[in-house]
């Protein structure tokens, strides 16, 4: 299903490795989780502070740490996913020129 999706962002006429989509699929659920994750986070921070209690304050210390490091991960696969289609885009473009190559005719001089 999601597969199904990054094939419509990509568009009709870019063919990719499923090698390459199972990648992205897996980064893409990676930070799924742990944006899920961080939700669950902000919320328990938010009522730890409404509360006002000093043992829930002092828990959003740990809290936030872990939220601020989710984000770090987060961002760090990004980094990653951005690189690999970096990578993707240009190999499928190599090939692509290396097909066209032998379908040139020559003219004469």
């Amino acid at each position: 299903m999601e597969g199904d999706t990054i094939s419509r962002m990509m568009g009709s006429g870019v063919q990719m490795d499923g090698k390459i989509l199972q990648t992205f699929e897996k980064s893409f659920v990676q930070v799924q989780n742990i944006l899920d994750h961080n939700r669950l986070l902000i919320n328990e921070i938010n009522q730890n502070h409404e509360s006002k209690i000093p043992d829930n304050l002092g828990r959003n210390v740990g809290l936030i740490r872990e939220l601020n490091n989710n984000v770090r991960r987060v961002a760090h696969l990004y980094v990653d996913l951005s690189n690999n289609f970096s990578k993707s885009m240009e190999a499928s473009s190599e090939g692509d020129s290396s097909e066209g190559r032998g379908n040139r005719r020559i003219r004469p001089a």
